[in-house]
């Protein structure tokens, strides 16, 4: 028999593949916030890429990125690196440029530290796409550590 939480988890999957582009956003977000996130980790990054409307990949963006991890960060840059349409790379890069979080100096230190463990990450396009990011950010990280002249 089937939990509550499991029964709810199959009914976000099937979201996730729903013709309107709300629901799929709406499962997006559920999908983002998700406990057991290693599980669903491909149906997010379709998500994330998806093909019909970039409003589900900017609201499932913001979500992970609501996360305050270094699995929600990955998913997003992961998704950017292998972004093929324009229109949805600007969308993903949208969600990281408008973080309200990265706007204070401790969260803008927690993008920095999660961006240097990410630019060392097993997959390419993670890290190049964390090394893109801490480039444009390098005068933030010198000023942060005193380092700027």
């Amino acid at each position: 028999m089937l939990s509550s939480d499991d029964h709810e988890l199959a009914a976000t999957m099937q979201d996730a593949d729903s013709p309107l582009w709300s629901v799929r956003a709406a499962a997006g977000r559920r999908l983002a916030m998700s406990d057991t996130i290693d599980e669903v980790l491909d149906v997010i990054h379709r998500l994330l890429l998806d093909a019909w409307d970039t409003a589900v990949t900017h609201e499932t963006a913001e979500a992970l990125l609501a996360r305050r991890d270094v699995i929600g960060l990955r998913c997003v840059l992961l998704a950017r690196s292998h972004a093929a349409e324009t229109s949805t790379a600007d969308e993903i890069q949208a969600a990281l440029d408008g973080d309200p979080d990265w706007m204070t100096t401790e969260g803008a230190d927690r993008l920095i530290e999660r961006l240097h463990e990410l630019a060392r990450d097993g997959d390419a396009g993670v890290r190049d796409e964390a090394q893109r990011i801490l480039a444009r950010l390098r005068p933030r990280e010198e000023w942060a550590d005193g380092s700027a002249s």
